[in-house]
């Protein structure tokens, strides 16, 4: 059991966990001083544990929360502003549909503000047709790649069934989500062959905290990046392409200069994803590393002044 803050009250602070071993021994003194605390605190009793990283104390305003969502092999990030609004990039594969219903449903999400789907991949567009359809849409990004497969071809009849019209994801686009959340678009800088490197790349920025969620971006896309002269830096980075090689270059990974990396990975992948040289030159950098596949969902929250990394193992 843990304690969760429900997404439609932005305003309250993401509750301290303790240890495994230290939530037995609580437990043995009285499941109610739980529950006590629950009460007290406004925060709604959850189904998974979510191990407490915390870098330091987070104050008591309100919190960006981003989660990395854990969809085995493929990539799904949720971000709830302190203002409510929602965004969600990109929705795992196809066998994912009801995972991210389900995501949706206990993060008590009913309307997504933003959608951005970052290429045609199926293993990142997969969910993202049963989400539009089950779910309330602002606006929907999408970079200017296209694919033959069932699954873009799903995602896009479902876009019709909605009404809703497509926007271009590229460099240079930008919105905010209230509250002082920034997002802006550094890539695709130009238009590519390969719909990796079409992925969107996507800055988000609260206070003095910095996440870059990279899509399937590879060595190209992240050369054009730093040749465009975009502040890259950012304190939480989204491992490129699930930790291939083809992607996160040593000069790239020095602009970004991270101090955590995520790796949205799944345990069974035919790709050796992660790669142990992505692996290797993110521990010469100096980069904490978490990863879906042994941690499972992955929420970051930041007040703009603090980080507290939680997981779900």
């Amino acid at each position: 059991m843990n304690l969760l803050k429900k997404a439609g009250r932005p305003n309250q602070m993401p509750v301290r966990f303790e240890r495994k071993g230290s939530l037995r021994r609580l437990a043995a003194k009285g499941f109610l001083l739980i529950v006590l605390i629950a009460a007290l605190s406004g925060c709604s009793i959850g189904s998974e544990l979510l191990n407490d990283h915390s870098v330091e104390p987070l104050q008591k305003e309100a919190t960006l929360r981003v989660i990395f969502l854990d969809v085995g092999q493929g990539a799904s990030q949720l971000l709830i502003a302190p203002s409510g609004q929602t965004l969600l990039i990109d929705a795992g594969n196809n066998d994912k549909e009801q995972t991210m219903l389900d995501y949706l449903r206990k993060y008590g999400i009913t309307r997504l503000d933003k959608v951005i789907g970052t290429h045609p991949d199926a293993d990142h567009i997969g969910g993202l047709d049963k989400v539009i359809d089950g779910t309330a849409i602002g606006d929907i990004y999408l970079p200017k790649a296209s694919s033959n497969t069932k699954t873009f071809e799903s995602l896009l009849k479902s876009i019709q069934r909605k009404g809703l019209k497509v926007k271009t994801a590229k460099a240079g686009v930008q919105f905010d989500m209230g509250e002082g959340v920034r997002v802006k678009m550094v890539a695709p800088v130009k238009s590519y062959s390969d719909s990796n490197n079409m992925s969107a790349v996507v800055k988000v920025t609260y206070g003095s905290h910095s996440f870059l969620l990279t899509g399937d971006a590879e060595s190209q896309s992240e050369k054009d990046m730093m040749a465009s002269g975009a502040d890259l830096r950012a304190d939480v980075l989204l491992v490129g392409h699930h930790g291939s090689k083809s992607s996160t270059t040593l000069a790239f990974l020095k602009a970004v200069e991270p101090r955590y990396g995520i790796i949205q990975v799944g345990k069974d992948n035919n790709y050796g994803h992660p790669t142990p040289t992505v692996l290797q030159r993110l521990k010469k950098q100096g980069v904490e590393v978490y990863r879906n596949d042994t941690q499972g969902t992955i929420e970051v929250d930041s007040d703009g002044r603090n980080l507290s990394i939680r997981t779900e193992r």
